[in-house]
């Protein structure tokens, strides 16, 4: 299990050095802080609308779309076309691709998201990489954070495997598309094209072009593109 199995990182993202390919997905989440530690920020070179609030680096793409209230508290580096609704809320270290949604009232931290990937309402998106493509419906939770705060277990192999790190959310693979007022347990990988159903609560690894659908289980589902 590798991180090109999942995603690639896009090339208009300016990170290609710190997330390798060949590295377990997850090892990419601590590498988020590390790629925006020396972030240069651009905000004097945009007219913010009234009620944005913006502190620390943060760097913003040609025709970014701000909404009249949200928070954006840096280092986050926001790529070109993304469409930010009102109430969002960025809390540092993240990283926003191309042509994506960053909705109303969602929340965001230590967090990657591809190009063209949509969290348009009521999300929590913590230590978390959403591929190119993923769509989250309303209301969905990328838990991060194990109620005993013991550190994430991951299921590789058949085997559960403690990868040393005390949060974290999801790693959702392109086109993922996760149902409305669905949690995600911490440390839940869901593979390319792969679907889980609406008030569902998932744990562990839901490979590639399947549907997961609570108690229906599994089934295999052709993957898109």
């Amino acid at each position: 299990m590798i991180a090109a199995d999942f995603f690639d990182l896009p090339e208009n993202m300016p990170f290609q050095d710190f997330f390798r390919p060949e590295a377990r997905p997850w090892e990419w989440l601590p590498k988020i802080k590390e790629a925006l530690s020396g972030l240069v920020g651009n905000i004097a070179n945009h007219e913010l609308p009234a009620g944005v609030h913006i502190e620390g680096e943060v760097y913003l793409g040609d025709s970014v779309q701000l909404p009249p209230y949200c928070c954006i508290i840096g280092p986050c580096w926001i790529g070109d076309r993304v469409e930010i609704r009102p109430s969002a809320y960025i809390r540092g270290n993240v990283i926003i691709g191309a042509g994506s949604v960053i909705g109303n009232s969602c929340e965001y931290k230590n967090a990657l998201i591809m190009e063209e990937t949509q969290t348009p309402h009521f999300s929590y998106v913590g230590d978390s990489i959403l591929g190119s493509g993923a769509h989250l419906g309303a209301g969905v939770i990328l838990s991060n954070l194990r109620f005993d705060k013991k550190n994430i277990q991951v299921n590789l192999d058949g085997e559960r495997l403690d990868i040393g790190l005390e949060k974290f959310g999801a790693i959702l693979g392109d086109n993922a598309e996760i149902g409305c007022n669905t949690a995600l347990m911490p440390g839940s990988i869901v593979g390319k094209g792969s679907l889980i159903g609406p008030n569902s609560s998932f744990s562990g690894y839901l490979g590639g072009g399947q549907v997961h659908l609570g108690k229906g289980g599994h089934r295999k589902l052709p993957l898109k593109g």
